[in-house]
């Protein structure tokens, strides 16, 4: 069993006044990571909106054609801001986790990554962060469904298409109490961050999506931020009849991926004995309805005992798969990790600093 595991399976302690743990945004260690490419007549619009109280942005350069590196060190004099260049173009993704890094090593501790685009409302940051600030989640995301209000600024088929793949996602990474997982206005925990970015997530523009299920791995907290849809005279990048297939094929491997890992792997539990039982009920079922069907004569009406041995096997096998359904549901992360791992990188840092102070004692 891994550390994170027992870490999840130890007692919660009792819910501490909120009043005593109302977070300050100043000095907080906020980044802002902001993936750049082909985003020029945006991007300095985006900076200058950035509030004063973020401690620093990084701007990643993803081998952008229009060379937004350039423009934002010629353009912005806001000493916060660094500009990241990476040699080849990345994607959305690996250009977020470039940043990510690049932040945390800054002294960055809640990173947020924001779009160049000028899509994302920067007067909702405080929203997002306050559910890390608090200690409440280890990552959170804008959720544009959250009001029918805050979809009056999206189209239609967007609405239509990104309704059918938070159902998905759901299905895929098994957060099932979040919507809109394509929003690209996150905030994640730096410590976390370090975690998610030794896993093999999806560099393009199935990133988000994959991201939330490499946190379902983790058994990270996830939270919902409300906020409107926000579209002005930007260029989506994105080509829906191109990604159409791929993102099905992706949120089955990582379903299939997520139920054999949670249930098979890491742990065994009702959920599982359901899944056996009710994929080996619904087989049967199916099996002795074709295998009739295949040696009936011709004409012959079903018999009262054939249509019960094969249509009870196939009621039961349902039942027992909605009731594993039923177990993912309120089987969704709800104590954050990442106070965990910042006290395990203290101890080891001070465990680092003891064998350093005794080996300069030893004189080697």
């Amino acid at each position: 069993m891994s550390s994170i595991d027992q870490f999840h399976r130890s007692p919660v302690p009792a819910h501490h006044d909120l009043r005593l743990m109302e977070p300050a945004l100043e000095g907080a260690g906020v980044w802002i990571v902001i993936p750049c490419y082909k985003v020029r007549d945006h991007i300095l619009n985006v900076l200058a909106k950035v509030p004063p109280w973020i401690d620093g942005v990084v701007c990643v350069d993803d081998a952008c054609p229009d060379r937004s590196g350039d423009l934002i060190e010629a353009g912005c004099a806001d000493p916060r801001v660094h500009v990241l260049r990476l040699p080849e173009n990345q994607g959305v993704g690996g250009a977020t986790l470039a940043g990510y890094g690049e932040a945390a090593r800054l002294g960055g501790v809640i990173l947020v990554k924001v779009d160049g685009d000028d899509q994302m409302d920067l007067s909702y940051l405080p929203q997002l962060v306050t559910p890390i600030l608090l200690g409440e989640a280890d990552y959170a995301k804008g959720n544009r469904f959250s009001s029918v209000s805050h979809l009056q600024g999206m189209p239609g088929v967007r609405i239509l298409g990104n309704a059918g793949l938070s159902f998905l996602a759901k299905l895929s990474t098994g957060y099932w109490n979040v919507f809109d997982p394509t929003n690209g206005f996150t905030a994640i925990e730096a410590s976390v961050a370090r975690l998610v970015a030794e896993k093999r997530v999806a560099k393009r523009f199935f990133f988000e999506t994959d991201l939330l299920y490499h946190l379902g791995t983790l058994r990270a907290v996830v939270r919902d931020v409300p906020m409107p849809a926000r579209y002005g005279d930007e260029v989506s990048n994105l080509k829906i009849t191109e990604v159409l297939g791929p993102f099905a094929w992706r949120h089955l491997r990582n379903f299939m991926r997520r139920v054999l890992g949670q249930y098979f792997v890491r742990d065994f539990n009702v959920a599982t004995l359901e899944l056996i039982f009710g994929g080996l009920f619904l087989m049967f079922g199916g099996l002795y309805t074709l295998n009739w069907m295949a040696v009936r004569e011709p004409g012959q009406a079903a018999s009262a005992g054939v249509v019960m041995t094969a249509a009870l096997p196939v009621i039961i096998g349902v039942q027992l798969l909605l009731q594993a359904m039923n177990f993912d549901v309120v089987n969704v992360p709800v104590r954050p990790i990442h106070p965990y791992l910042r006290t395990l990188a203290r101890i080891e840092a001070a465990a680092l600093g003891d064998d350093a102070a005794a080996t300069r004692g030893s004189g080697a």
